[in-house]
């Protein structure tokens, strides 16, 4: 499970006027909640959340939030940014809560090079890239591995067939395909050209001129 260390600070102040002026001092708007606990507005430094953010996976990453000397254990539930400059523009925080199970997304991680691909000259056709699961916290996986050394050409694995830790359900559909070990495109096109029909012009079937000098045949 990966975690992430972010310092935040306490705000009494709300609303969009508030929310304005915490970004031109360089703060981001942000807000704690969870089971146990009222919902908390704060503020978090620009710059420290760019960077924590450009270094980890903010759906599945535990962030130990230290506000005003107490930490908790929190997850990045929701990234607000601007629809043209990308800028963030307000962040929410859901405290983790032992025993009390949550919904992430983990990514999967292919292990191996299909005997498909050696051999064959197959293509990876990597459909489904995370797993949306529900788990408690305290066994959080940081991502699903899946053992892809054996596939052959048009092998695939699916949801169903992905093993995953002890307490870990997922809730993607069993039946979708996460990998496929896909035909070489230069083969598939071979196969089109052998099987595509020749076309035959029909032999125009011409009468005969009467040689010069003959006379017609009578009828």
């Amino acid at each position: 499970m990966a975690t992430a260390s972010l310092s935040a600070t306490r705000r009494t102040d709300t609303g969009k006027g508030n929310a304005r002026s915490l970004r031109r001092d360089g703060q981001i708007p942000a807000v704690i909640y969870g089971h146990a606990r009222e919902s908390q507005p704060l503020a978090v430094a620009a710059r420290d959340l760019e960077k924590l953010l450009s270094r980890i996976s903010a759906d599945n990453t535990v962030v130990e939030l230290e506000v005003e000397g107490t930490t908790s254990r929190a997850l990045i539930r929701e990234i607000q940014r601007h629809p043209f400059k990308r800028a963030i523009l307000h962040v929410d925080f859901q405290e983790l809560v032992a025993g009390e199970k949550m919904i992430v997304r983990v990514p999967i991680r292919l292990i191996g090079i299909p005997a498909g691909v050696r051999l064959g000259g197959g293509i990876i056709d990597h459909t489904l890239r995370e797993l949306t699961i529900s788990v408690d916290p305290a066994s959080m996986p940081g991502q699903i591995e899946i053992d892809i050394t054996d596939l052959e050409i048009g092998g695939s694995v699916h949801v169903n067939q992905v093993k995953v830790p002890a307490g870990v359900e997922v809730l993607d559909e069993p039946g979708a395909a996460v990998v496929v070990i896909a035909t070489p495109r230069a083969a598939i096109e071979a196969v089109a050209v052998e099987a595509e029909p020749v076309a035959v012009e029909p032999e125009v079937i011409r009468a005969k001129k009467p040689e010069e000098g003959a006379e017609p045949e009578k009828k």
